[in-house]
């Protein structure tokens, strides 16, 4: 079976990309799910006219981002988690947690765009990627540190002041 592709598809295609499939894989998981179209002579018409909408709106999609990636670069975030031994702290700071520390600063970005690995689970500096557009990255600094750091440099500030 030959099937246009709406939507880009991981080992598959990508958006407008005209594939072979088998006869179930079409029938049962693409087409019900919007994911492609059959090849037939109308609908390759009707791609190409999707094919020249999507670039202009990956141009547009692309442009935003960029600008967004110089607001991004200048913002620093800040979290303080209780700490254990080793300064391995007692949970951790996820996308979800950054994402939402982003919002409050204005800037709407999903979760699924801020790429860990892992989740933070030590005290430090990282420097953690946010992918706006599929050739944009942004790089967002996350500082993370023990809840009364400072509390505890405080009080030997005042006895060295004595």
């Amino acid at each position: 079976m030959e099937v246009i592709l709406k939507e880009d598809v991981e080992k598959l295609g990508h958006r407008g990309d005209t594939v072979k499939v088998a006869d179930g894989y079409g029938r049962n998981y693409l087409l019900p799910k919007k994911l492609a179209i059959e090849a037939t002579a109308a609908n390759k018409a009707v791609i190409e006219q999707m094919k020249a909408s999507a670039v202009r709106k990956s141009a547009k999609e692309k442009e935003e981002a960029a600008q967004l990636v110089t607001q991004l670069d200048s913002v620093s975030l800040v979290f303080e988690r209780k700490v254990g031994d080793h300064e391995h702290l007692f949970g951790s700071v996820t996308s979800s947690d950054i994402a939402k520390q982003l919002e409050e600063k204005g800037f709407q970005i999903d979760r699924r765009k801020i790429h860990l690995d892992e989740p933070l689970k030590q005290t430090g500096e990282f420097h953690v990627p946010v992918k706006l557009h599929r050739e944009v990255t942004a790089h967002v600094k996350v500082t993370v540190k023990g809840e009364g750091e400072e509390v505890a440099a405080a009080p030997a500030e005042e006895a060295a002041a004595e």
